[in-house]
């Protein structure tokens, strides 16, 4: 059996989109990743739309808690999510930043487009890995 990759998503509060993407990489590619998200801050409590729009967009029903960076164990891959600040340096293999806005006080279907961003960001990163364009 190959080793998992372990990959970060990092964001400032690690309440929102860094915990979708979280959960949409461990649901599609556990068998590849050993998923982690963290921030540079911690947030008293997660971004309840992003869990709402796990539960009920991709069946996930995990719980999640805003966790900061230096609980993280080494990763391979560091995926930073567009925070506009600027991320400490957390030794890895691989790094990218998804650039994606917070959709944090606004509706639904803006959450309902950031997961569809990140997961499509996620696959495409996959593809990468698996055509060895992304070497780990």
């Amino acid at each position: 059996m190959m080793k998992k990759i372990k990959i970060g998503f990092i964001c400032v509060h690690n309440s929102c989109r860094s915990i979708m993407a979280e959960g949409i990489a461990r649901k599609k590619y556990s068998d590849i990743f050993e998923v982690y998200s963290a921030g540079t801050e911690k947030n008293d409590t997660v971004n309840t739309q992003a869990l709402n729009i796990l539960a009920n967009e991709y069946e996930i029903h995990d719980e999640f808690h805003s966790k900061l960076i230096d609980e993280l164990p080494k990763l391979d891959i560091v995926i930073t999510m567009g925070c506009n600040v600027e991320c400490p340096f957390l030794p890895s293999k691989y790094r990218e930043d998804f650039g994606i806005d917070d959709p944090s006080h606004q509706s639904d279907e803006i959450f309902k487009l950031t997961a569809k961003i990140i997961e499509l960001k996620i696959d495409l990163l996959v593809n990468r890995i698996e055509s060895g364009k992304v070497l780990i």
